[in-house]
């Protein structure tokens, strides 16, 4: 199947307002849900994400069905489409189903029991329901696996199932506990013992990626290449990311560094903590990739923007420009948290929508900072807080904004 780029609506218009996931498209779906309805079945219909690896839709598209009343018949029509009409359904449903949907929860099981794209389906509701509301399909499992060219493969529901996963899932390294037990300078000397492979430095990396920034990691990175290969070991960029301009002095040194994929790995660390002289080129930058509409790339330029705080002032307009336009929903979490590091006032206005965002980056950095004083606002974090469609993060967040916003509010 070829991917082609969708079409977008104007972004002020009510349908392009909910393609892009931006909340105030919700809010005024609520204002007209008989306007609105056909324009979220649409977006479900149809693949309206700019990037279907990163952008989130389902947990709006199922708040925008609970939340307007609109019937779930056309999403279980959609089952009866190609794999990725039934991928795109059938979160929704799933989503509806913990909230209590009944009819979304008989809809799933009935499409595994007689499906095409039905292990794809199981193995999702077993990821998200509860283990009751998903065993009792062992049965039609065990029947209707026999007759699928692939094997399953690891984890649920194939192993609570007593299905026999393929040889690859089998063969798949498995965490090594004595390594989990190390403490972090035992790792850190693990990857400058010279016979550590590769592989063995990536699973380090992942083990220190659960302990925070780690500044001894600094000195290591000359030592986190690919052998013969001129590119770094994934996890590298991540864990510099996470020291921040703690890695900026050893990386003046990388820059200058005769092995390509370490100079680059120097440049990039420079880049992204850029001084005052930077400024013109990067707000040239952010200026172009807006008028090219490269929706893929400004959310590097606003992260560095960021850093330099309110001498940033004159990115403020194209920031918000592209937070309001972008498709690309994931980036604008990054645009609403450079305007808040450039002038907070700037982006006060745009919390209390946000609150109501198809991302999670986005929603909680809201749930965070939206102001107290407005009593929508106090709702609607109280509304998170309780709503089963939303992630546990968010839930997590919108409980302890709304355990402090108690404190000044006793309506709350």
């Amino acid at each position: 199947m070829t991917y082609q780029t969708p079409s977008y609506a104007p972004p002020d218009s009510l349908q392009g307002l909910l393609q892009r996931g931006r909340g105030l498209g919700h809010l005024r779906a609520l204002a007209d849900p008989a306007a609105a309805a056909p324009y979220v079945y649409d977006c479900i219909r149809q693949e309206r994400r700019w990037d279907s690896q990163c952008d989130a839709r389902a947990h709006y598209h199922a708040r925008l069905l609970r939340d307007l009343g609109l019937p779930i018949g056309p999403l279980l029509d959609q089952l009866a489409g190609d794999e990725e009409a039934v991928w795109r359904a059938s979160g929704v449903l799933e989503l509806l189903a913990l909230a209590g949907d009944g009819e979304a929860a008989e809809g799933l099981r009935d499409y595994v029991r007689h499906g095409e794209h039905w292990a794809g389906v199981l193995e999702s509701i077993a990821s998200e329901w509860p283990r009751a509301w998903w065993e009792g399909l062992r049965e039609t499992a065990l029947e209707r696996i026999t007759g699928e060219e692939e094997e399953p493969g690891a984890g649920e529901p194939w192993e609570h199932f007593g299905i026999t996963r393929d040889a690859a899932a089998r063969q798949r390294p498995q965490p090594d506990p004595d390594r989990e037990r190390l403490g972090t300078d035992a790792l850190l000397a693990l990857i400058a013992e010279p016979g550590t492979t590769a592989g063995d430095k990536v699973g380090v990396l992942r083990l220190l990626a659960g302990r925070g920034p780690r500044p001894g990691l600094i000195p290591l990175v000359p030592l986190l290449g690919f052998p013969g290969a001129d590119r770094p070991l994934p996890g590298v960029r991540a864990a510099l990311r996470r020291l921040g301009a703690q890695a900026v002095p050893e990386a003046r040194a990388w820059a200058r560094d005769e092995r390509p994929w370490l100079a680059a790995l120097g440049r990039e660390v420079l880049d992204d903590h850029p001084g005052p002289e930077a400024l013109p080129g990067l707000l040239r930058e952010l200026a172009d990739l807006r008028h090219q509409e490269e929706w893929c790339g400004p959310d590097v330029t606003a992260r560095r923007l960021a850093h330099l705080g309110p001498q940033a002032a004159d990115a403020v307009p194209p920031l918000r420009a592209l937070l309001l336009e972008t498709p690309h929903s994931y980036e604008r979490a990054d645009y609403l948290r450079a305007i808040a590091a450039i002038d907070p006032g700037a982006a006060e206005d745009l919390y209390k929508e946000c609150l109501w965002d198809c991302e999670e980056r986005t929603l909680l950095i809201a749930v965070a900072a939206a102001p107290a004083a407005d009593p929508e606002v106090r709702a609607r974090v109280v509304a998170l807080r309780d709503d089963p469609l939303e992630d546990p993060d968010v839930r997590a967040a919108a409980a302890e904004r709304a355990e402090g916003l108690a404190d000044t509010a006793v309506d709350l």
